[in-house]
């Protein structure tokens, strides 16, 4: 049988190479062994071929006649292909070059490649049939990759017998090297492409190769190695999809999906599990701020409020970016109001006031603003809103300019369809939605005890959400290939510079977002470490025109029921002290004289009415209807009480502690904002957090509604203390997430906990709990 090889590749050498340079190819290439899975069959193959090029080219009659041939066919090769390509610059367009790919690509790669007879004027060589596994191997060392495929997987298709004839030796040696250097062909195939930037071209050549040993059930090593790279690949393979025009549905699908299984192996954004990438906590987090400017803000909020749940403070953070963008966009000011409930989560722990400062502001909430401005730390923005703010008797006109250049500098620029938008606070505000909404919000009187100083935890981060403009360090590269491919690294977002000239000189904010381990979620009772998140931000320009918009703000409609409590307040104080103290004495004496008249007038009924009934009477008037009877309260279903044992607890004894608990959650972030149950089931350091979390939906009229499901797996009691124990359920949780009865999201979870557990006076209560990976 014929095969597409030549002697002088076969050594490795040049046509113009020496007899000393054939002698020390061949040694050499007889020293190089290949892999070890290799039988010996294709061993003593490969060695064949080797020793007959190293004959041919070695007797010079024979190189003489065989150069003849060679050359013959790689002239008439090059000529032909020079004028076919001349004719087809020509008569070819890019349409119809277009045509014939397509039309290429809808033929089935099995079937292209059972065309495997060689070119006539490529140089072939004639070989025995049970050296055809010795040839595939000496092609897929050269880096034919696509030929060797071409010529070897016909053979591994089901309706091949040539194998199983023994045409080529001895079938159960044979078929597994053929298997085997088939599928490294696409192991390197899939690293070449890799290195090239077709990262799903990559991911294709080594899924295709994947397949061949899972069906072929040989080489698990070498599927290994295939996993290890498509797992390496992923992060890349992402980008390519997620960067895909909009039209591509299917494709930037398919990248959300990736990333979505990346997310849960890592345990989240900034969680620490392995998703085998070879990235760290930092450069993930580099990549997530890569990859954004791909996303649209509805699939940023999609995937980063879930991110949010689990908890995690960098997807809060970011769900935060997302829910301002997309509520100023929008003009919904609802989202901006979900955005500022998860800024008061955050804000617990860390110093997020300038963010608060934003979303009240556009929440018309102006004295709110102030406040949050008082409280925060961050001193170049607020030099900056200061200098814009010299004429105002208030911080409002720099507050409002610097909204508008953050939102259009350091927000906007993230998303896909708003990076093109243009921000402006006037079209914002006079936009009738947004004044329908805000007129209805509740007065920045009702809020004044929202927002609290917040003492910055210290110590060193546990992540870090960088930059778009720092470069990220070079992320796991694919195996450095035969040809030493250039190396690859994920391409940084570049900052913005469009109005640098204009403006201050840019600056970064790293308020740390980390170690918020003792932080839940208002959506998850899940609890594991989180990670620090710089925030971005750069000074906004010196531009003017922004006085107007602050003193409008500044007698907007939030004013109005102060204005009226002012009036009657002021009208008390006014009040002379001795005549107010007259009054209060004179108003006493009336109520004591007016209750002495009535008794007497009582007493003098009861005495002309004759003998009256025991007890008291019911109080009917012809000429009034009766009092209205109330309906009954539906009497609440207790929660089931926390376990009170003496002995070791009992799997019934803890299934019933953790559905007490679940209760308790959903009535206390339920409508009727029950935060007293919680009381009944947790102790601390849980049941702060989780009071605190109830009361501020409570405040802010939002709840959630629960559906829980719960098995228990398996209850420790603490050997060294048996008031300390250790529950492990199931808990399946459907949650709906309502603003003023309004649902905003939903989700389904089905999550392993292990709850901590105290014995306090004899009975069992919840102090915290973790989410198992």
């Amino acid at each position: 049988m014929l095969i597409p090889l030549d002697y002088y590749r076969i050594l490795g050498l040049p046509i113009q190479a020496t007899a000393e340079q054939l002698q020390q190819a061949h040694r050499d290439r007889t020293l190089q062994l290949p892999r070890r899975e290799y039988s010996e069959v294709a061993i003593i193959a490969r060695k064949q071929l080797l020793d007959e090029a190293c004959a041919v080219l070695s007797d010079s009659d024979g190189r003489k006649a065989y150069d003849v041939s060679f050359l013959a066919k790689t002239y008439d090769r090059e000529s032909e292909a020079a004028i076919a390509a001349k004719q087809r610059s020509k008569t070819s367009s890019a349409q119809q070059a277009t045509v014939l790919q397509d039309a290429e690509e809808t033929v089935p790669f099995e079937s292209k490649a059972l065309d495997a007879a060689p070119d006539p004027h490529t140089p072939s060589i004639e070989i025995d049939d049970n050296q055809f596994v010795g040839a595939l191997l000496v092609l897929q060392e050269l880096g034919e990759y696509e030929l060797v495929q071409k010529l070897g997987r016909p053979y591994l298709n089901n309706g091949s017998i040539a194998i199983a004839e023994g045409r080529f030796g001895d079938p159960q040696l044979v078929r597994p090297d053929i298997v085997l250097t088939v599928s490294l062909a696409c192991l390197e195939l899939g690293r070449e492409q890799w290195q090239q930037g077709q990262y799903q071209n990559a991911a294709k050549s080594l899924e295709a190769g994947q397949e061949l040993l899972l069906r072929e059930s040989l080489f698990p090593s070498v599927r290994g190695e295939m996993q290890a790279d498509i797992y390496k690949l992923r992060p890349y393979n992402i980008l390519e999809l997620l960067s895909l025009p909009e039209e591509k549905v299917a494709e930037r699908r398919q990248g959300l999906q990736i990333l979505r299984e990346m997310l849960e192996e890592r345990g989240g954004i900034d969680g620490s599990g392995d998703d085998r990438s070879g990235l760290g906590i930092e450069d993930f987090l580099r990549f997530v701020q890569q990859l954004r400017k791909h996303l649209t803000s509805s699939e940023q909020q999609t995937l980063f409020e879930v991110e949010a749940g689990r908890p995690s403070a960098v997807a809060t953070y970011l769900s935060v970016y997302t829910l301002l963008a997309q509520g100023f966009a929008a003009r919904q000011p609802s989202m901006i109001r979900r955005a500022k409930l998860m800024l008061m989560q955050l804000g617990r722990r860390q110093d997020v006031h300038l963010e608060k400062a934003v979303c009240s502001l556009l929440l018309g909430q102006t004295e709110e603003a102030s406040r949050a401005l008082d409280l925060s730390s961050e001193k170049e923005p607020l030099a900056f809103i200061r200098e814009h703010s010299q004429d105002s008797p208030d911080l409002l006109p720099g507050l409002c300019l610097y909204a508008e250049h953050w939102l259009q500098e350091e927000v906007f620029p993230h998303f896909r369809d708003l990076a093109n938008q243009s921000v402006s606070l006037k079209d914002y505000f006079a936009d009738p939605k947004v004044q329908a909404y805000l007129e209805a919000l509740p007065s920045d009187a009702e809020t004044a005890n929202e927002w609290v100083v917040v003492q910055p935890r210290s110590g060193k981060p546990q992540g870090k959400l960088p930059p778009a403009g720092d470069r990220p360090p070079a992320p796991p590269q694919p195996p450095a290939t035969k040809q030493g491919a250039s190396t690859v690294t994920l391409t940084p977002v570049p900052a913005d510079s469009s109005t640098a000239a204009s403006g201050p000189k840019d600056h970064s904010r790293a308020a740390a977002l980390g170690a918020i381990s003792a932080v839940p979620n208002q959506t998850a009772e899940a609890r594991r470490p989180a990670a620090s998140t710089p925030k971005h931000r750069r000074r906004p320009h010196s531009t003017g025109g922004s006085g107007a918009i602050g003193q409008g703000l500044t007698g907007s409609f939030a004013d109005r029921a102060r204005t009226l409590a002012a009036q009657i307040s002021a009208q008390v104080k006014s009040m002379p002290p001795n005549k107010l103290a007259l009054l209060v004495v004179a108003a006493v004496l009336s109520l004591l004289i007016l209750w002495w008249i009535l008794s007497l007038f009582a007493s003098a009924i009861q005495a002309l009415s004759g003998p009256s009934l025991q007890g008291e009477q019911a109080r009917v008037s012809l000429d009034e209807p009766p009092l209205e009877i109330p309906a009954l309260a539906p009497t609440p279903e207790p929660s089931a009480p926390a376990a009170s044992v003496s002995g070791a607890i009992t799997d019934e004894a803890a299934g019933q502690i953790v559905q007490s608990w679940l209760s308790a959650k959903a009535a206390a972030l339920g409508p009727n904002h029950a935060v007293e149950e919680l009381k009944q089931v947790l102790t601390e350091p849980a049941l702060s957090r989780w009071e605190l979390m109830a009361q501020a939906q409570q405040k802010n009229n939002a709840h959630q509604r629960y559906v829980h499901k719960l098995q228990v797996k398996g209850v420790k009691t603490n050997p060294t203390n048996p008031d300390r124990a250790e529950v492990e359920a199931q808990v399946s949780e459907k949650a709906e997430v309502f603003d003023r009865d309004q649902l905003v999201t939903s989700r389904n979870e089905n999550l392993r906990i292990r709850y901590d557990l105290i014995r306090q006076d004899g009975q069992w209560r919840i102090m915290d709990w973790q989410v198992m990976k």
